[in-house]
């Protein structure tokens, strides 16, 4: 029995919380569904595996380039709390659960796909490391009230398979609006957060126009270059807040903030407002490093699904990580994390004043990883529906989301709700509590409570693809009729003496590289 659970933790481990080993070989599966030739299967399984390595390479220089940043802003403003990290809080419960996680994580997978398979949720969640996150919170909370073993893998896997097929459809509406087709859906735990930012912009942008549509007088051209906007902004930022700390902690501390992580600290002032602009210029090329493996993998793992499509599950759709709609709006990324930055610093002191004494809700500080990916999506959503406005409200409620919810799943974590850190994103706040609140009512009550609530989600997910998805419903329909007509992204000029082609509504454009999606099953 020994190899069994090592033989698990070996595939949950080392290969389905791999993101770029789980897109390799679903790439390769939908290649040869597609007869294609072994060189092709394997040149496009490799490409796409490198793809999302190079969003995890682009990733890992945005937590470097923040880390100095983010102990600035905490040193400038004084603040101490729990910070949420999820790789964190997984790594601390790992050598206590382990075993379950594994088991919960292949049991949840399986009825992802079986859901799939027989029901209208046709979404094949892929982002690997968040099935592991939700695998390991739903584990916590489920024997942290006592639950069995048997309960925790069984349960917690029905409710893991639930949320991988429900989520990506309840985002649906939104996310295509964002991409303008059926290709991939959002496959992200942040999605509470990206479904109001996406609702907020149809609140508040009817008339707002795109963050991308950003018109500037010749000197500041370059600026519309995204990669460039973002790297000078993030220098501004950077010098600014380096500047604040220098003058508030001294020239010794200020220092050695760039010490983190293995840094050298800075040796004098010049050196430390030096740095300061290298850590703004590294951000960006960390930005464009996943837009270029965003761009890879859209390019072969969507023709790919094609064969997944038409012999496993009709009808497939891939849900990625959140960094998949980052090319659609590059701007309202960089708005939007700022704006869900500032979302987290207020609701911060809202936490420290009023709903930390009163309830004893811990403070939450706002992480600047979290921040980025989470309200980077939100502001593409919120800017597809509600342009500039919609990009700024969209994720400044993402940050509010992202720092109340982590303070409300502490109350469920027992011990674990010590440890300094959580997990950060806004589903794993809002189902841990409901999960580690009902786990809690009893062995057998607890089941059928939490069982309710997957069958709730189930029903409601099932009830928005029929009903709104499917019928085609355009979230951003009411702006578009507001907003000026203008020649569809990428459309060639009439022919002299041709009649006019039909105008579109300004929408996001598709990212450079993006490829065709594949026709509906049932097309004719």
């Amino acid at each position: 029995m020994h190899w069994l659970v090592t033989g698990a933790e070996f595939l949950v481990n080392e290969v389905l919380s791999q993101p770029a080993y789980l897109i390799g070989l679903i790439t390769a599966a939908g290649l040869i569904a597609l007869r294609k030739s072994t060189g092709q299967v394997l040149g496009g399984a490799i490409k796409a595996t490198l793809g999302f390595l190079l969003i995890g390479a682009g990733a890992s220089l945005v937590v470097a380039a923040l880390a100095p940043l983010g102990e600035m802003i905490q040193g400038s403003t004084g603040a101490h709390g729990v910070i949420p990290t999820n790789e964190a809080i997984v790594g601390i419960a790992q050598a206590q659960f382990g075993a379950r996680v594994a088991w919960l994580m292949i049991v949840g997978f399986a009825v992802s796909l079986l859901l799939a398979r027989f029901t209208p949720l046709r979404y094949v969640f892929l982002t690997g490391h968040h099935m592991l996150f939700m695998a390991t919170l739903l584990t916590m909370v489920l024997a942290i009230a006592g639950q069995s073993s048997v309960t925790v893998v069984i349960v917690g896997g029905v409710l893991l398979g639930i949320l991988l097929v429900s989520m990506p459809a309840f985002a649906h509406p939104w996310t295509k609006r964002v991409t303008g087709d059926n290709s991939v859906a959002i496959g992200h735990f942040g999605t509470a957060g990206y479904i109001t930012a996406g609702a907020a912009g149809q609140l508040v942008g009817k008339r707002s126009r795109s963050t991308e549509d950003m018109k500037l007088p010749e000197g500041l051209r370059f600026l519309r270059d995204s990669m460039v906007a973002t790297a000078l902004s993030m220098v501004l930022i950077y010098v600014i807040m380096a500047l604040v700390f220098l003058a508030k902690v001294g020239q010794e501390a200020a220092f050695r903030a760039y010490a983190i992580g293995g840094g050298a600290p800075a040796t004098d002032v010049g050196n430390y407002v030096m740095k300061s602009v290298m850590q703004g210029l590294q951000f960006g090329i960390a930005v464009a490093v996943i837009l270029f493996g965003v761009r890879t993998i859209l390019g072969e793992l969507v023709p790919a699904f094609q064969g997944i499509a038409n012999r496993i599950v009709p009808g497939a759709v891939p849900s990625l990580d959140a960094p998949i709609v980052f090319p659609y709006a590059q701007n309202a990324v960089l708005i939007g994390f700022i704006s869900s930055f500032v979302g987290g610093l207020i609701s911060l002191g809202l936490l420290s004043w009023v709903f930390h004494p009163a309830f004893g809700l811990a403070l939450v500080l706002p992480g600047l990883v979290p921040h980025f990916f989470t309200g980077g999506a939100a502001g593409v959503y919120g800017n597809a529906t509600g342009g500039r406005r919609g990009a700024v409200v969209g994720a400044f409620l993402n940050g509010v989301l992202i720092t109340f919810l982590p303070a409300l799943l502490l109350k469920v974590l027992g011990a674990f709700g010590k440890e300094n850190t959580t997990f950060g994103d806004a589903d794993f706040g809002w189902f841990g509590t409901l999960i580690g609140y009902s786990a809690k009512a009893g062995s057998a009550t607890g089941v059928i409570l939490m069982l309710l609530i997957g069958a709730a989600i189930l029903a409601g997910a099932i009830v928005v693809q029929k009903r709104v998805v499917e019928t085609g419903w355009d979230p951003g329909a009411k702006r578009d009729a507001l907003m000026p007509r203008t020649t569809a992204p990428g459309a060639a000029p009439a022919a002299a003496g041709a009649p006019a082609a039909t105008g579109t509504y300004a929408k996001i454009a598709r990212p450079a590289g993006a490829p065709t999606p594949p026709p509906p099953p049932d097309a004719g």
